[in-house]
């Protein structure tokens, strides 16, 4: 499970900032989970979060950023070795950045153990890597890299195997977890394979036709079952699904509808958008539940109405569909979904995260519970008046009194043009 991810210096996020899943102590959650580490100590552990802010002012860049760094953890030791520097996506606003690293750290689990994980990214070389552990709830510090010293590698305890090995084959501007995990490591490739099957992304725009197509081949699956059921109680008429052989071994799905005359099958490309990206969802969001995974929605609410944006919340939600611990962590605009339509909260204010911009550029991220909203407060209302933050200082009309300020300087230029 993901328990915390601090960044810096990346994308809009300059300064340090700190999401957490993790319940403050002293604080009662009816939402989260009870984690048991294996040395008998508790946690407790938000199943989901979800990132509000206005439009440009960060949200997507936190996913954004656990993506770069699991991108990093797969691909540097493999797919790095052509590049002069390190790819990196630092903050662009100001110009002593680009010198400066960019910082990322995780803490997790692996087999109900806490470990932290953390590198910090220069423009031409890692320039730290840490990996710690918490087996009896101290730690151990299993690798301790500096690029600064005349020996960057330390291994402290002797705990990993094979370090010469690590540390001669690790490039500069490569990670040793990617090296070892690359390399089947016996110690290391449990947490390189943490990175891989977690922290899964998804938009609206990305990758859409290769998530149709994995929900595709799933129908032939063990979930077909399931994906059939949420697509019939998604209330769009649809009655199933089946895969259709076209030409060349490739296959393509039929969603069947209901009609007066009896189920019909459109043409995929006539399908929705709102259906497809449903679709398209489903299969990815299925997998995170049966393998227990963290799963990234950027956008949750683009083209899904929010009921259907506030069952996928209630899937990871509730314990009994989300049996294996997944988690989800989303953004999304629409603050309607922060209230069921009966006035409760579908999310609590620990779970709520915001997002907002500086007069410099650079995000700020914090918990809705840091505004100490009342216990009966409407959460949506009082995020739309901005009793949070996080909202588009924006004047009712100021838009039209824009555009008309702008039509107006431009009737000189189209009269000397003609």
């Amino acid at each position: 499970m993901l328990l915390r991810f601090r960044v810096a210096n990346v994308r809009s996020l300059r300064d340090e900032q700190e999401l957490s899943l993790v319940v403050p102590d002293g604080e009662v959650s009816a939402a989260a989970f009870e984690l048991k580490f294996a040395s008998d100590q508790s946690v407790s552990i938000f199943p989901l979060i979800g990132i509000f802010g206005a439009n440009a002012s960060g949200k997507s860049n936190v996913l954004a950023a656990l993506v770069e760094m699991r991108t990093a953890v797969l691909n540097s030791y493999a797919r790095w070795a052509s590049y002069d520097g390190i790819p990196r996506s630092h903050f662009v606003l100001d110009t002593k950045k680009k010198a400066e690293p960019s910082f990322y750290e995780v803490d997790f689990t692996v087999d109900n153990i806490r470990w932290t994980y953390g590198f910090e990214l220069g423009p031409t070389r890692v320039e730290a890597e840490w990996l710690h552990s918490y087996p009896r709830g101290h730690r151990q510090v299993w690798l301790d890299r500096d690029a600064s010293r005349s020996v960057p590698f330390e291994w402290p305890g002797a705990r990993v195997k094979d370090r010469s090995q690590l540390a001669r084959r690790t490039r500069p501007n490569a990670l040793v977890l990617s090296t070892a995990g690359t390399d089947n490591h016996p110690q290391l490739s449990p947490i390189f394979h943490w990175f891989r099957r977690n922290l899964w992304l998804i938009n609206p725009e990305d990758e859409r036709m290769q998530r149709e197509q994995f929900t595709t081949r799933e129908l032939s699956g063990e979930r077909a079952s399931r994906i059939n059921e949420l697509l019939a109680v998604a209330d769009l008429g649809i009655t199933g699904a089946k895969v259709v052989q076209k030409e060349k071994g490739e296959t393509t799905v039929r969603l069947m509808h209901r009609s007066a005359a009896g189920d019909v099958s459109f043409d995929w490309s006539n399908e929705s958008f709102g259906t497809r990206s449903w679709f398209a969802l489903v299969g990815p969001l299925l997998l995170a539940l049966d393998e227990g995974a963290v799963l990234l929605v950027d956008e949750l609410d683009a083209s899904l109405h929010p009921r259907f944006a506030a069952e996928v919340i209630r899937l990871f939600r509730d314990p009994q569909t989300n049996a294996k611990g997944a988690q989800l962590l989303f953004t999304s605009h629409d603050p309607s979904i922060l209230t069921t339509p009966s006035g409760g909260r579908l999310l609590e204010p620990g779970q709520v995260w915001l997002t907002e911009k500086d007069k410099d550029g650079a995000t700020d991220l914090y918990p809705l519970s840091a505004a100490s909203p009342g216990h009966d407060e409407d959460l949506m209302k009082s995020y739309l008046a901005g009793a949070f933050g996080a909202v588009p200082t924006l004047l009712e009309g100021q838009v039209a009194r824009r555009l008309l300020t702008a039509t107006a300087k431009d009737r000189p230029r189209r009269a000397e043009r003609d």
